[in-house]
């Protein structure tokens, strides 16, 4: 029997389509790794059986005929930096609230978008650090967990997405950008209701490919989980 997977229209990143972090968290979950990466190659749709093939050691994800996502085993080899506080990133994310919010290409974004209210969307807010990196505080709704006080792993995947994002946007200067590529270690349990701190910062630009990482920590600075990300500018209408 073929092995579905459906995306909760909940999760949605740009409108009508699957958030890439979000998505790529309940693909990785079908592999025996603590380290994926995952490919998105189409948009992906809600609230439809979508079929999840193995192939070697991986999987793609399916519509029909159409390959939407590949995942397979990687090694994230990500160097983290020292952690942010809770309060730094509380900080980060207040002061830098309406630079984000101004000029968001998808404000319906479960992960970051500002048109999402508390207890529906995720609720990340990446702000300045001033030194090219950036910082959100999280403190994640009990919706987003198993019942047992633990998030949910593909919601630390989607938390691990869209602040990857900010060290490389375009912030209404330049086209929007869409995840490419994210591989992610999703480790010690995160915790609902409780305050967690999430570092960005660049790795490299090559044209219209933008790289970056992310890494998360509880409220003692332990990192728990961390991302690489591959972002695309979208190119000019």
């Amino acid at each position: 029997m073929t092995e579905t997977l459906t995306i909760s229209a909940r999760f949605n990143g740009p409108p009508g389509s699957g958030h890439g972090g979000y998505s790529a968290g309940l693909l990785a979950g079908r592999l025996d790794a603590e380290e994926v990466e995952v490919s998105l190659r189409a948009p992906l749709p809600l609230e439809r059986p979508l079929s999840v093939n193995r192939v070697g050691e991986g999987v793609e994800l399916r519509d029909g005929d159409a390959l939407l996502a590949e995942a397979v085993p990687t090694e994230l080899a990500l160097e983290v930096p020292r952690a942010v506080s809770t309060e730094e990133a509380r900080a980060a994310s207040e002061a830098g609230y309406e630079h984000w919010t101004a000029n968001h290409p998808f404000p319906t974004c479960v992960g970051c978008g500002p048109a999402r209210g508390p207890g529906d969307g995720i609720g990340l807010v990446p702000g300045s650090l001033g030194d090219g990196r950036f910082a959100a505080e999280w403190t994640p709704d009990e919706s987003l967990g198993d019942g047992a006080g633990r998030v949910r792993p593909e919601c630390v995947w989607a938390a691990l997405d869209c602040p990857t994002s900010a060290p490389v946007a375009n912030f209404g200067e330049g086209p929007p950008i869409l995840l490419a590529r994210l591989a992610a270690r999703v480790g010690p349990a995160v915790r609902t209701g409780e305050p967690h701190a999430i570092l960005s910062w660049p790795l490299e630009a090559d044209g219209r490919k933008r790289h970056s990482a992310a890494a998360l920590f509880d409220s003692d600075g332990r990192a728990l989980s961390a991302s690489r990300a591959l972002w695309i500018e979208l190119r000019p209408r």
